[in-house]
């Protein structure tokens, strides 16, 4: 290979985060699975190598060393390195043959594919949402606010020899103890909950929690009561089981407790911070809920999606806190305070719900990652969970605050300020407004919200509701942000 060839091979970029070593290497192994590289030949001497590139020679040295440690290279004395011919023999791909065409595809899956998820409506959320100027979305997380330096911390120690053996291993249905143990004596006792190690469940986030209850509490086409407005996917989760669900209607208070519950094999709810309305269902409503759940047999689940956000001086207890039969079953997830992306959540309930909700979550994926579940566990064990969840309440609250002014100043009337802190506003418009009209003209001002008629579940929802998260806003924005809203409100209702 002339030195022409080479350079358009290898091309180092000196203003990358990602050190020159590992691109080096990372080049050099793509191009030995390409075939770029002769197997007969040596590769470039460190020393040409490294004036080539204009590197230092240790560079070209250290990446060689390790390509050879990983089995992409053999070191010859006195000759230098050589492909390993190894290699190149798990590389080969299987050629189709000349009279395949995989571009058509005679087969009709609508006949025989059981499910039809992908035509149900879902709440979507827009992936650029990060460039905008007024990112009001709801369910992201300001990056600002994550911890690098603690949870590269965490992480690392995670992947240390001891720890690698302790999680490698495929655990079948065990979850880490250590995070276990967290959950148990840091996390759950701040909503009123205690529980045994064999009552709580790791899962990939509240969402498969959810699936999982479906799968067992709804079968021969029973009934599920859910909250309306409420949480979408809860009910097209339902729907997949063949279950009917029953939309139930909800005030300033929450959910209402009446004899449209007796007839429900389960009910979802969200009390602590209603989704979406923010609302908080009280106490006496509370005991209420439970009293109907002993009288006609139902089992509630409750979803407290926002515990970890709450700036109240005083909280509510958790529903879960008040069970003294066992007829709640608490999810919650790690997703508000660290990370969405770290799809990890856990299931609080008896015994025996756990155990088969655990050997249901194995036919799916044993259990979720275990390294996640070990770094989640140090974070928590060292402090660094609370102080995060102590400083992400404070800039809530510092939002919350910046909303609610900016709300009572250009949009007076449109909400209520949630008693339970949380992480968005519920608002309505002017009778004249649709939702749908108000995302679309706001996306072209680089401001983005929610519609609420996707959280309703019966004919001729409401169009002028919509939500407005501040997670992922910076304060000085949201009167801005705000003041445009209105603005574009005002234009459309003109």
């Amino acid at each position: 290979m002339n030195d022409a060839m080479l350079e358009q091979l290898l091309t180092l970029d000196h203003a990358c985060a990602v050190s020159l070593q590992v691109q080096l290497r990372q080049q050099i192994a793509q191009a030995i699975l390409k075939g770029s590289f002769a197997s007969d030949k040596p590769l470039p001497s460190s020393r040409k190598l490294a004036k080539q590139l204009g590197v230092a020679r240790n560079t070209v040295v250290l990446a060689y060393e390790h390509l050879e440690d990983d089995g992409y290279l053999i070191a010859r004395e006195r000759r230098g390195y050589f492909i390993n011919s190894e290699v190149l023999k798990w590389r080969s791909e299987v050629k189709p043959s000349p009279a395949q065409d995989s571009t058509i595809e005679s087969q009709d899956w609508s006949s025989i594919l059981k499910t039809n998820q992908r035509h149900r409506r879902n709440i979507e959320k827009p992936q650029e949402w990060q460039s905008v100027q007024y990112p009001f979305i709801y369910g992201q997380f300001d990056t600002d606010l994550f911890p690098i330096q603690n949870w590269r911390e965490c992480a690392r120690d995670s992947i240390s020899e001891m720890e690698v053996k302790h999680w490698a291993p495929d655990h079948i249905v065990e979850d880490d103890p250590l995070l276990i143990q967290e959950i148990r004596t840091r996390i759950l006792p701040r909503r009123g909950i205690w529980a045994e190690d064999d009552q709580i469940l790791i899962t990939v986030g509240t969402q498969q929690g959810l699936y999982l209850l479906c799968k067992m509490l709804l079968w021969n086409h029973n009934q599920i009561g859910i909250e309306n407005p409420g949480y979408r996917d809860i009910r097209n989760i339902a729907l997949s089981f063949d279950a009917t669900v029953k939309p139930l209607p909800i005030d300033e208070s929450g959910l209402i407790v009446s004899d449209e519950l007796n007839d429900c094999a389960c009910v979802y709810t969200t009390p602590s911070h209603q989704s979406p309305t923010t609302v908080t269902l009280p106490l006496e409503r509370r005991q209420q809920l439970l009293d109907k759940a002993s009288e006609h047999n139902f089992i509630i689940i409750e979803d407290d999606y926002e515990a970890e956000t709450s700036f109240a001086t005083a909280h509510t207890p958790a529903l879960k806190s008040l069970d003294k039969q066992g007829r709640v079953v608490y999810v919650g997830s790690f997703s508000k305070i660290l990370a969405p992306g770290l799809r990890l959540g856990y299931m609080v309930a008896s015994k025996e719900v756990i155990a088969e909700a655990s050997a249901l979550r194995r036919l799916m994926v044993r259990h979720p990652s275990s390294n996640n579940q070990r770094s989640v566990a140090l974070f928590i064990s060292r402090g660094y969970y609370d102080a995060l969840a102590a400083k992400t309440a404070r800039i809530y609250e510092t939002r919350w605050n910046a909303m609610r002014e900016a709300l009572n100043h250009y949009l007076p009337d449109s909400s209520l300020a949630p008693t339970f802190g949380g992480s968005s506003y519920w608002l309505t418009g002017p009778e004249s407004l649709n939702a749908r009209d108000l995302q679309a003209l706001a996306r072209q001002e680089s401001l983005i919200l929610e519609p609420g008629d996707i959280h309703y579940f019966t004919q001729n929802p409401p169009t002028n509701e919509f939500r407005l998260g501040y997670s992922s806003i910076k304060s000085e924005r949201i009167e801005p942000g705000i003041k445009l809203l209105s603005q574009l409100i005002t234009r459309l209702s003109a």
